[in-house]
């Protein structure tokens, strides 16, 4: 007879309460250990000249994969070697200015075993994380971070679970105390992630994303209203500067100083364009980051923004379309 459907939603919900609260209790005892030992393999990492090289077996392997790309990507130079290619040749990617993580939960996994006398004639250090205390693999380390648990989540307490999650925030621990004690910033996390949405916030400069050459509107003063009009269509920014001979800026004329020109019934083939223009524009330096000309388009209420050197002239133009291409707002 199948369950009330009620009855067995509810099972389902119990089932998945008991797995958060076995790992639960996991991290709090992981908690109650954090002590000398992890400070011994922080300063340890600290004071590496090569790279963090992370090995571990099957599940452990994965979480070794997961505590490397974390490593890597907050300031640690890291990767993962598999300890069965290990033994084929990819030892040689470890030197002796490296140090070695080893994670295992039972401390006696044959393939990471197996390495484990070559690693201790190389001398380089070895940092485990183990859930035996009394493994070899515990014992034959420099520095062993205790990862243990009373249960595993799973009821047949075969499919590391409890286990993994104690590691993996183990890792984590490790990753952002390393961050803060380098102190490594945003712009030091940007670099690593160019393509990512913060990367982008946070390198790109005005001169990567602004309009240069003869893609930049402008007119010189005096020019009639009417020429001015068509370099703003030809350009499709929606507005063009007004400069000097010089090239420096004078002002600017937008959609919106149209606008307005029409509803004051300015002649547009007679006017000069330094009568209706906006004098003293919001400018910007092609050295400021393109999130900055974002910020400063918000602030004004503007759409787009004139880019200018040192001594005022006109380098750039740029609107919010193209800071919307670039994925920085």
């Amino acid at each position: 007879m199948k369950p009330e459907p009620l009855q067995q939603d509810n099972e389902i919900i119990s089932l998945a309460r008991q797995v958060v609260a076995i790992e639960k209790a996991g991290l709090d005892k992981l908690d109650e250990r954090i002590g000398q030992e992890f400070v011994a393999a922080v300063e340890l990492i600290l004071g590496c000249e090569g790279h963090v090289i992370v090995i571990g077996m099957g599940k452990s392997g994965h979480i070794g994969n997961k505590i490397s790309a974390t490593l890597a990507s907050t300031g640690t130079p890291a990767f993962s070697v598999h300890p069965g290619e290990a033994s084929h040749g990819d030892l040689g990617m470890i030197t002796p200015k490296d140090i070695v993580i080893m994670v295992s939960n039972s401390g006696e996994t044959e393939e990471v075993l197996t390495i484990l006398p070559v690693i201790k004639r190389m001398g380089v250090p070895l940092i485990s994380i183990t859930g035996n205390e009394k493994s070899t693999l515990a014992h034959a380390a420099d520095v062993h971070l205790y990862a243990g648990v009373d249960e595993e989540a799973c009821p047949l307490g075969l499919a590391p679970t409890a286990s993994t999650t104690v590691t993996l925030v183990l890792g984590d621990a490790l990753a952002v105390t390393l961050l803060k004690l380098r102190g490594f910033t945003e712009e030091d996390f940007a670099r690593s992630h160019p393509a990512g949405a913060l990367g982008k916030k946070l390198i790109l400069r005005i001169s990567d994303a602004m309009r240069t050459g003869e893609a930049i509107p402008k007119v010189e003063s005096g020019t009639a209203l009417k020429d001015g009009l068509l370099e703003m269509t030809r350009k499709g920014l929606g507005m063009t500067a007004v400069v000097d001979a010089q090239d420096r800026v004078l002002g600017i004329y937008t959609d919106g100083d149209l606008r307005r020109s029409l509803d004051s019934a300015v002649n547009l083939r007679e006017t000069p364009i330094d009568e209706v223009m906006t004098p003293s524009p919001v400018t910007i330096s092609a050295d400021k980051l393109a999130v900055e000309a974002a910020q400063l388009m918000e602030a004004n209420k503007i759409h787009g923004l004139l880019v200018v050197d040192e001594n005022g002239r006109l380098v750039g133009a740029l609107n919010i379309h193209d800071l919307l291409k670039l994925g920085v707002v």
